[in-house]
């Protein structure tokens, strides 16, 4: 599925000479290796209450140039504001996985940290491609569809990164005559051909209950789990949290933190108006002192979809509200 630009033995021959130079030079560890450190912190390993920060990218595409996406700009941008992380949508690269080179994988990762940010993974992971569907009854586009997401998990590793977040309602919705029960199951052995890789990688696969205005699978955490379970690998494939998805549930967003504390492996932060935490009636206190309680100690990422503000007010009031909030909480348990 590689274009004209890279053929696969282009690729990988290209990616094992540019990180084995980079990693004497910049001290990053091995792409691909599966060698990074396991990331234990969203098990809460530790008592104190530290989450890292981080800002979802694609808002800034309002700043694109004609040269497409300023990645530079945008880094620099979100590390002033006190971000710690920037989540990383790969349409903001190139729309298609298969056709982000190695060349500027490895420029990414290393724009990063040479900015001070690190890339915790990606999101919107089936967002603007064509031909993948998580639920379809087609067993050729469910391995195509699995396939695609082996080679999300090796960008997501190529990055740095250590999480997918699957939400991508569009690319998962029931299809005409399937049932639920069906798509759970057509679901699962997409994700089930993909494990292997994400050990491999030591990349995990997070899943994300959107509310049911937004999709009619996966439409609550309960459901998310259920999957998660049926695919029977934990270490690879968990769950994600996100405030406006849970704040459509009938259980409060505290309790359905502390229902899931098992699961939890990454939480995004919104308010239901689809602004920044603090921009709305969403009270975050709670929601933080709950994740403190259950010893989360993973990335909270803030993922906004309405930039009426601005994208830079956004950025800049969302983080000082956390901050905020942050120290209040430290007061709290």
């Amino acid at each position: 599925m590689m274009d004209d630009k890279t053929t696969r033995r282009e690729f990988f021959s290209t990616l094992g000479a540019v990180s084995t130079s980079l990693a004497v030079t910049a001290g990053f560890p091995g792409i691909l290796s599966g060698a990074q450190k396991k990331d234990d912190s969203a098990q809460g390993t530790t008592e104190m209450f530290s989450p890292k920060l981080a800002l979802c990218n694609e808002m800034f595409e309002v700043w694109n140039t004609d040269m497409g996406f300023d990645f530079p700009r945008v880094l620099a941008f979100i590390k002033e504001c006190g971000y710690d992380g920037v989540e990383i949508a790969p349409f903001t690269i190139e729309k298609n996985a298969f056709h982000i080179t190695a060349t500027r994988r490895v420029e990414i990762r290393r724009e990063a940290k040479k900015t001070g940010l690190e890339i915790p993974g990606l999101h919107w992971l089936l967002s603007r491609t064509e031909g993948f569907y998580l639920t379809s009854p087609d067993p050729v586009i469910r391995r195509k569809t699995s396939d695609y997401f082996m080679e999300l998990t090796r960008l997501c590793a190529d990055l740095g990164g250590k999480y997918m977040v699957l939400g991508s309602p569009g690319q998962r919705n029931l299809l005409p005559g399937v049932t639920k029960e069906q798509a759970f199951d057509y679901a699962a052995r997409v994700l089930e051909q993909v494990v292997p890789l994400l050990e491999k990688c030591d990349v995990k696969l997070v899943l994300e209950p959107l509310a049911s205005k937004e999709t009619n699978f996966l439409a609550n955490s309960d459901e998310a789990v259920a999957l998660l379970k049926k695919i029977g690998a934990p270490e690879q494939v968990s769950l994600m949290l996100d405030c406006k998805a849970m704040a459509s549930e009938k259980t409060s967003i505290p309790d359905l933190i502390r229902r899931h504390k098992a699961y939890l492996s990454y939480f995004h932060l919104n308010d239901p108006n689809l602004q920044g935490p603090g921009m709305g009636d969403l009270d975050f206190v709670p929601i933080f002192r709950a994740l403190k309680e259950v010893g989360y100690n993973g990335w909270l990422s803030v993922e906004v979809f309405d930039y009426t503000p601005g994208v830079e007010k956004l950025a800049q009031d969302s983080v000082a509200h956390v901050k905020k909030i942050l120290a209040e909480v430290d007061g709290l348990l």
